[in-house]
């Protein structure tokens, strides 16, 4: 993913700190981790700065908090201060806000698959185009003129389809396919048209919607294995090794997973070696607190992933409290990119519980995967009060005929693998989501 900083720097005038550190051809997944650590110090005492004096929202909060920006050396002193929730955004559209309303030129919303109001993020033209773009990955997003891009997610309201549709377009000076998941047009069946036809290199959508068109591709009688494609990212919905196993084989390709969210954007961008998700440190800073207290975990040891946005200066986010589940390996990775990897474990929300423990589903998905007869939809039903034995309900890959035995046998694989007493509900058909897929259903 190589920016041209120049004509950006031409086109939208001066980039600031970005500027100062993100010189072709200096670019954060290979420049030294010194250098990035740099710009992360200054950056992210001037948003929080500009937070407390520009937005009642920040200045209460740190007020209350008895820290004030001078306060701010360095990211040793990011811990003083305050985390954002989800639960102070929801319906609050301007809480953010450390410039004038008329400033903002895009507004986004969240997709509530967690419940509750919407959650509105914002962002000034400033922002959106010539800070956060004034940094790229081209390691570890290879994407560049001549490209043509599949884009199959959503648009509508969610920031997944626009900001890649930037990313790519703009970014990379790639040809980008605005196909969309799941709107009014962006049928299964329109965007496999438009596969045949334009014949992309990269396709980027969520690990479901990559199986529905897998599925419309099979119908129609295309081979999605024809396709030049020289890489996929999966991205929108958490998805188990296993499960991208079986994309890759279908689609024919490299699969990697993009971490990211409409309050943060881009946090994490796996490699090839598919080791953990690289920190995208010129966008993010990254920590892991214990949820319970809030106390900041050493490397290595899991907790609720918090990020603070270092490229976003009209609508801070400052210690935002994801509820994903992580924790960061700093060692080197063999793809030889610096950038500390951060490894996702579930999140706090979806977790089932069985017997009083915890599980994350993309751990059950992982062992569920694995079974062959298994096909590629499915469901944990649980009790929310708790339940002492699993119950799937999935359908059985092509060919294979369902039987007691069959689904005894299936509960019994997953019962060695996960530990766990298992019950099998074999059906003929899971409804096909239009929006972000539900892994896990209450009976």
């Amino acid at each position: 993913m190589k920016i041209n900083l120049k004509k950006i720097i031409n086109d939208m005038g001066k980039p600031g700190l970005a500027g100062k550190y993100f010189t072709v051809p200096d670019f954060p997944d290979s420049m030294p981790l010194s250098r990035l650590a740099g710009f992360q110090k200054e950056s992210l005492m001037e948003v929080v700065k500009r937070a407390y004096d520009h937005s009642p929202f920040y200045r209460g909060k740190m007020d209350r908090a008895g820290v004030r920006p001078a306060d701010i050396k360095g990211l040793e002193d990011m811990s003083r201060l305050p985390f954002v929730t989800k639960a102070e955004l929801r319906g609050n559209p301007w809480a953010l806000l450390a410039c004038d309303k008329g400033d903002i030129s895009l507004v986004q919303v969240s997709t509530g698959t967690t419940g509750g109001e919407e959650i509105y993020i914002m962002n000034t033209w400033e922002d959106y185009y010539l800070y956060e773009m004034s940094a790229g990955y081209p390691t570890l997003v290879p994407v560049e003129r001549g490209d043509i891009v599949l884009n199959a997610l959503p648009y509508e309201m969610s920031s997944a389809g626009l900001a890649f549709h930037k990313t790519f377009m703009d970014g990379c000076r790639a040809t980008v396919i605005p196909a969309g998941k799941g709107g009014a047009y962006s049928t299964p069946a329109k965007t496999i048209k438009m596969m045949r036809d334009l014949q992309p290199t990269v396709v980027i959508t969520t690990p479901s919607w990559a199986m529905t068109l897998a599925e419309e591709a099979g119908e129609s009688g295309f081979d999605l294995k024809s396709l030049p494609l020289k890489k996929m990212w999966l991205t929108g919905e958490g998805c188990s090794h296993s499960f991208r196993e079986r994309v890759e084989k279908i689609w024919g390709t490299t699969a990697n997973f993009y971490y990211g969210s409409l309050e943060c954007g881009g946090v994490g961008i796996e490699c090839d070696a598919h080791n953990g998700y690289h920190l995208a440190m010129a966008h993010t800073a990254v920590e892991i607190v214990d949820p319970n207290t809030g106390k900041v975990m050493e490397p290595g040891e899991i907790g609720e992933i918090v990020v603070t946005c270092l490229l976003r200066y009209d609508t801070p986010i400052l210690r935002y409290r994801t509820q994903d589940l992580g924790y960061i390996d700093p060692d080197p990775c063999p793809c030889g990119v610096a950038l500390p990897r951060l490894f996702l474990r579930g999140r706090l929300v979806d977790h089932v519980l069985i017997r009083g423990v915890p599980l994350s589903p993309f751990y059950l998905e992982e062992f569920l995967m694995r079974l062959p007869e298994v096909g590629n939809w499915f469901q944990f039903v649980v009790d929310p009060a708790g339940s002492d034995r699993l119950k799937i309900r999935a359908e059985l890959a092509a060919g294979v005929s369902p039987t007691p035995e069959l689904a005894d046998y299936l509960a019994s694989k997953m019962e060695f693998g996960t530990g766990l007493p298992c019950e099998f509900e074999i059906v003929d058909r899971i409804p096909r989501p239009q929006g972000k897929t539900v892994r896990v259903v209450h009976q």
